[in-house]
């Protein structure tokens, strides 16, 4: 065995690792806690969980494979990477469900335990991938890690089977000496997490080291790799997923608004962490209620809504549609309620736990008669904080339901995140109804629900139990006005027209569109929503550094559009939509604009990968 003197540090500027087992193997613990100490060194980094959709697909199957990507490099980086460095592969099916994926010269760690002649059968291979020339073109650590773990806690109380459960953290310990990873905060981190079972936690810290250990003197590793911080704003940051910024976005908009919290919600992959976060929180005012079905927790949401609270649903696409009757009320209502859609893939039950962005046209036309609802979009895991201020901000001030779309790419997906200042944040006050608003012809004082802001086109709040504003709610149409109920055809041209010129009229408060140009001489724009920000904007990236040139914009308002979009799209030859269903922003921009766009499209539940999406756009512009 090879000392740590005879060791070398090599620095590189980014590495992408995947590590991948069955879904009982912690692979998810694993890489969220090698992510945890990687955003604590410094370093910039994107997450990629990958998750099996059945429950508990048998062992050893390629059903069954569950993954965890992490990008982490010493400067600015916006996708987790399209190909791993380094596969660390528990058994053969989590092999050969990624090999496909795994570059030439890249680096292969497998547990050769996991290689019986009955596991390789099971996914259909004949002879072993270890031993055949399968991966002679790649590098490959065969290291039995079952029983070094197993070595590692031969003087423990655990069963084998128990003792071999822990052969993540060995993976664990590797990886962290590997990337000169510090231990400390696994350690504290194992001894929380076990804390009822001392014995649990003292065997994953023995083998987590054995395997930190392992790195240090085999003569196999003999180089360690090391990835300097990146050069981030200064600030207090911390690494967060995509639902739990959302979460924490939630808390902080009824805090900036002055109102409590309702969450009603049904548990739906991939929403359900926001569920789980929010539960936490009843001592910040949060009132998280698990309904029985989504429709009862959409109605328990607008009933918060008409209550004066900040009301929320979350759900996924066929959580939607179950809902999609209570959001038209909200609309007739016009209450203000945020309707959380973590997109997945479709149609019916779909990919559960697979990515997909075709909720667009759902959110904004699923609904009966004219039901018009803002939709905004996150781009990022860290973005989804501030994307939920944006819809509260939208649905407390204009007095409306709105979507807020995510997806289950950003909704696991992490990403440092730089904690705001709260006096940085928007204030989202908006005053309630308090009294009279109007003055009849025979001079007396009288309520009217229905009567408006002139600029917003806002109908009052008045929560039930405010003395003289009694009215009454419904979905069936109101007169405008008054509130009573009305089946004049005038009235009810007049109230449809009034709540989409309400909706048209949130454009006004938009910021101008953002679009980097850096050069200003693209005839390319390429135009994206919600998560394909980060493979849309690596693959700009890679174009321009070929001397390409391509602009790039991304729209978080998709209903109403900003104001200065037809403009902007009118300024270039031809606008590149890249997403993940099959062209339905594409449709919208041809509807509304008339203009030439392409689009870029696939639904395989995964994100785009940046250098693929670099290569068509080159072909754009290039005209093949």
């Amino acid at each position: 065995m090879a000392g740590a003197a005879n060791k070398s540090v090599e620095r590189v500027d980014r590495v992408v690792i995947r590590i991948a087992g069955d879904s009982g193997d912690g692979m998810q613990l694993t890489g969220d806690r090698f992510t945890q100490e990687t955003a604590a060194f410094g370093n910039d980094l994107s997450t990629l969980p990958d998750f099996p959709a059945e429950i508990r697909a048998p062992a050893g199957t390629l059903a069954g494979v569950s993954s965890f990507q992490l990008h982490f490099a010493d400067q600015d980086i916006l996708t987790p990477g399209d190909r791993p460095d380094v596969l660390v592969a528990m058994n053969p099916a989590a092999l050969k469900a990624h090999l496909h994926e795994v570059p030439k010269g890249a680096t292969i760690i497998v547990d050769t335990h996991a290689f019986t002649t009955r596991a390789l059968g099971r996914v259909g291979w004949a002879s072993n991938p270890l031993e055949d020339g399968t991966l002679s073109d790649r590098t490959v650590h065969a290291v039995d890690l079952t029983r070094l773990t197993l070595d590692a806690l031969k003087d423990s109380s655990l069963s084998r089977k128990d003792a071999g459960r822990s052969k993540n953290m060995f993976a664990l310990g590797l990886l962290s000496w590997m990337y000169s990873r510090t231990t400390e905060g696994t350690v504290r981190f194992i001894r929380q997490k076990f804390a009822a079972r001392p014995e649990i936690a003292e065997a994953n810290v023995a083998t987590f080291r054995a395997g930190w250990n392992y790195g240090e003197t085999t003569e196999a590793f003999a180089v360690s790799c090391e990835v300097e911080p990146a050069p981030l704003p200064s600030g207090t940051y911390r690494n967060i997923s995509g639902n739990l910024a959302l979460a924490h976005g939630l808390v902080t908009a009824a805090h900036r608004a002055g109102l409590p919290l309702f969450l009603g919600s049904y548990p739906i992959t991939p929403a359900c962490d926001i569920l789980h976060e929010l539960s936490r929180h009843k001592h910040l005012g949060v009132r998280a209620f698990q309904a029985e079905d989504e429709i009862a927790a959409v109605g328990a949401a607008l009933g918060a809504a008409f209550g004066g609270a900040l009301a929320v649903t979350t759900t996924s696409g066929p959580g939607v549609a179950l809902k999609s009757e209570t959001i038209g009320l909200a609309v007739s209502l016009e209450l203000p309620l945020l309707i959380v859609d973590v997109q997945r893939g479709g149609p019916s039950t779909g990919l559960p736990t697979k990515t997909e962005q075709a909720d667009l046209l759902q959110a904004m036309y699923g609904r009966n008669g004219e039901a018009p609802v803002p939709v905004v979009a996150a781009q990022s895991p860290a973005d989804c904080f501030d994307a939920t201020l944006e819809a509260a901000r939208i649905a407390l001030t204009y007095r409306t339901p709105v979507f807020l779309l995510s997806d289950g790419y950003l909704a696991n997906g992490a990403e440092p995140w730089r904690i705001p200042r709260l006096d940085d944040l928007p204030d989202l006050r908006v005053p309630f109804a308090t009294g009279p608003n109007h003055t009849t012809e025979d001079g007396t004082e009288v309520f009217r629900p229905y009567q408006r802001d002139p600029e917003t086109l806002a109908r009052p709040w008045a929560p039930p139990g405010t003395p003289g504003l009694e009215h009454r709610i419904g979905g069936i149409e109101k007169q405008d006005g008054t509130g009573d109920i009305s089946y004049d055809p005038d009235n009810h041209d007049l109230m449809v027209r009034t709540r989409q010129a309400k909706v048209d009229g949130i454009a006004r408060s938009l910021s101008p569109l953002w679009v980097d140009d850096p050069d200003g001489a693209a005839d390319v724009l390429v135009l994206g929503w919600g998560s394909t920000y980060g493979p849309i904007g690596a693959a700009c990236r890679q174009v321009r550094a070929g001397h390409g040139r391509v602009a790039q914009a991304h729209l978080r308002h998709l209903h109403p559009f900003p104001s200065d979009l037809g403009e902007v799209l009118g300024r270039y030859r031809l606008v590149v939509v890249p997403e993940m269903n099959l062209g339905q922003l594409a449709g919208l921009l041809r509807s509304a604009y008339r203009v030439d766009v392409t689009s870029v499209t696939q639904v395989r539940g995964l994100p785009f990968q940046a250098g693929q999406l670099a290569e068509e756009l080159q072909g754009v512009i290039n005209g093949d």
